[in-house]
């Protein structure tokens, strides 16, 4: 195995923070610059078009990560990362050109930028899981997921970048519009710095590692178990997270500041777990169908206190009950998948992807139904698809068999088999 030097592991991880932060600095601004382009538009009709754009961003991820992760796997991980990233800055650098900023132009290339995102972020996790001895696996990829957390967290911090950079280029008059381009350049010029370090410290022998493979990728019954985790985890996820947008319309005086700590506190909760994950190999230790049903619980107890809260005091504890529950169960379906055979890896981790972009997709789409017909018990429906979940884990152990333990039997050779897509 060719292993990862610490650099190149840097610059990966950094990908991925730069994605993250893209997507989170570009969402404040869209309901500014869609005002514009649609002088006399409602309230009520931009707000559509937001949701809208989310759905289209997601819809190129559902359509890209099957794609490109056969396509990896046939000519290798690091090559599609590479194209990823080019296509991931050229998406943006073309909203820039005065011809596609209508509102169709928007949507075309949203939907774009999300094709090439999963080439980006679901490859990321394959080269890791490809060059990474199995003992280091935990902690790398628990390492991704805060990156990723972080990159997020980061995105209002570009927006007052943008401002300033605006304010000076339009003398001091900075506009919703040119707020949003100078988002885009940034996370641009960001994106090129990805692509341009990917491509000096990636070695030709991990950009074609899996070129000449001829194993053949198989589709498992556990892999199965994954992508209906994944999906169903985040359809749930992504309800919460509308649900706490929706705050402000659930509770009178929320102000935009406080919806904003909620989702701060989400994010941080996340990337405790996440750093919890990284300092005890907790992946490795303790089977994964018991830390995945303890993250059931959690989630399930969070959204329960956020369906019949009284006080923002409960609404907080609900809220990180939720965000540590599923901060603890989405590493493992990452982390188990990171054991495909060598020559599926980028089919397993588009796969993962594609499932998690249906469930947010899905996700919002219910979410919206749901919040708009029940308002604030609707965390309680949320909780089912989780309930459900936990269900089968307990009567069906065969399924739970499916999420095996972290210590996979060892070969003739002594060491740990690492050739099969199980998660524990």
């Amino acid at each position: 195995m060719l292993l990862l030097r610490p650099w190149q592991l840097v610059w990966l991880a950094a990908a991925v923070f730069v994605i993250s932060a893209g997507y989170g600095a570009l969402l404040p601004q869209w309901q500014g610059w869609l005002a514009i382009l649609n002088p006399g538009a409602s309230a009520a009709a931009v707000s559509r078009h937001i949701g809208f754009l989310s759905g289209m961003y997601t819809a190129g991820v559902l359509v890209g990560a099957p794609f490109w992760g056969a396509l990896a796997d046939r000519i290798g991980l690091g090559r599609v990362l590479i194209v990823g990233l080019v296509g991931y800055v050229s998406s943006l650098l073309v909203m820039l050109v005065p011809a596609f900023e209508t509102l169709w132009g928007i949507y075309t290339l949203r939907v774009t930028t999300g094709f090439f995102v999963a080439a980006v972020v679901p490859v990321v996790s394959a080269l890791v899981a490809e060059h990474t001895p199995q003992m280091q696996r935990a902690r790398r990829f628990a390492w991704l997921g805060a990156m990723s957390l972080l990159g997020f967290l980061f995105g209002p911090a570009l927006n007052i970048v943008a401002r300033s950079v605006g304010s000076w280029a339009d003398d001091g008059a900075t506009t919703a519009a040119l707020t949003a381009q100078a988002v885009i350049v940034l996370s641009a010029i960001f994106g090129a710095v990805m692509m341009i370090g990917l491509t000096r410290t990636l070695p030709e022998p991990i950009v074609a590692a899996l070129a000449g493979s001829k194993e053949v990728p198989t589709f498992r019954t556990d892999r199965v178990a994954l992508l209906w985790l994944s999906g169903a985890v985040t359809f749930v996820l992504s309800a919460f997270e509308l649900g706490i947008v929706l705050q402000g319309q659930l509770h009178i005086g929320t102000s935009r500041r406080e919806v904003a700590m909620m989702f701060a506190e989400c994010a941080f909760a996340m990337l405790a777990v996440n750093a919890l994950l990284f300092f005890t190999a907790l992946l490795d230790k303790v089977p994964g169908r018991r830390v995945v049903a303890t993250g059931l619980i959690v989630a399930i107890v969070g959204l329960s206190v956020l369906a019949f809260h009284h006080s923002n005091a409960w609404m907080y504890a609900g809220i990180s009950f939720t965000a540590v529950g599923t901060g603890l169960i989405l590493p493992v379906i990452a982390y188990r998948a990171a054991g495909a055979s060598r020559g599926s890896l980028g089919t397993t981790m588009g796969g993962l992807a594609a499932a998690a972009g249906l469930g947010q997709t899905l996700g919002a789409a219910a979410g919206g139904w749901l919040f708009g017909a029940l308002a604030q018990t609707s965390f309680a429906w949320l909780a089912a698809p989780l309930v459900g979940l936990l269900g089968i884990l307990l009567a069906r152990p065969a399924w739970g068999a499916a999420i095996p333990d972290g210590s996979r039997p060892k070969d003739s050779g002594g060491t740990r088999r690492t050739d099969t897509c199980s998660i524990e």
